[in-house]
């Protein structure tokens, strides 16, 4: 899932191409959902809110739109503009001024309200680690407080919103935590700093297309962990491993290493694991 990086610089794409421009077209394709006639008004601001994406046009409308798992937002030129493109099945929003279009594919979430009613949507939001309402004092005072593992408190974006599953095994490495070590055991010290690693990834992960923990943006490099199962750790040669974290129906992944986080999660079962993407052959 694209996390709160990739989020801010599709925003910051789409703010580009659209803002303080007049719209010659707008087209939301969600079955009966509908946009008013927008046509003719101007993109007030486009602006990212976690993993959120806030298309404010005036006359007080704001477009809200989630990637999810496989949403993008792409800018074309009338230049380089297929007509057929834009009947693609799996568009689900267009906004054009002239010169550019902005194409919506796969998106999670869509839905059309009133600018002054955006909390519907984005109001249950924690600080957001890449935005102007940014506050580590607020996010380290709830997750020192919260029972759960770490690494699960860490993706509740009620909490603090931004992090993903890549940001949330990256930080723990990094910081040599366990990810299941319950967070109100950590120490508000210990979780200051999980937070400001997470924060300062984020960071420099909004400036480059590529994500890289390691420093490195050359293929196979990017990353010490997340999907790196079956692979030897970059640190201590140990194999890194992938368990579930947190309760069903909402446990997602965790990557991590057994040598560097204190032994095998308390999810894992200590099966070999092949690297992903590897077959075994018949």
């Amino acid at each position: 899932m694209p996390e709160g990086d990739t989020v801010f610089r599709a925003a910051a794409k789409l703010h580009r191409a659209l803002a303080d421009q007049a719209l010659t077209r707008a087209e939301v394709r969600w079955g009966t959902k509908s946009i008013p006639d927008v046509v003719g008004r101007r993109t007030l601001e486009v602006v990212p809110r976690g993993k959120h994406i806030l298309h404010r046009i005036e006359g007080g409308i704001t477009v809200h739109t989630h990637l999810r798992m496989e949403g993008t937002w792409r800018v074309v030129t009338d230049e380089r503009l297929r007509p057929r493109e834009l009947y693609d099945r799996s568009i689900r929003a267009v906004f054009a001024v002239q010169g550019r279009t902005a194409i919506g594919r796969r998106l999670g979430m869509l839905d059309v309200l009133p600018t002054s009613r955006e909390d519907m949507v984005v109001g249950h939001l924690g600080p957001d680690i890449l935005g102007p309402d940014w506050d580590p004092e607020r996010a380290v005072a709830v997750l020192a407080a919260d029972p759960r593992p770490i690494g699960e408190a860490l993706l509740d974006q009620r909490l603090l919103a931004g992090i993903g599953t890549l940001y949330d095994a990256e930080t723990l490495f990094l910081e040599g935590i366990a990810p299941w070590t319950p967070a109100d055991q950590l120490g508000s010290e210990t979780v200051d700093r999980v937070i400001d690693r997470a924060h300062r990834l984020l960071m420099a992960g909004k400036e480059h297309d590529i994500q890289s923990t390691t420093g490195s943006r050359r293929r196979g490099e990017e990353v010490y962990v997340h999907a790196r199962s079956g692979r030897p750790c970059r640190r201590c040669g140990t194999t890194v491993r992938v368990a579930m974290i947190g309760a069903a129906p909402y446990d997602r992944t965790m990557f991590y290493c057994p040598g560097c986080q204190g032994g095998l999660g308390p999810t894992d079962d200590g099966r070999p694991q092949a690297p992903l993407g590897h077959r075994r052959a018949h």
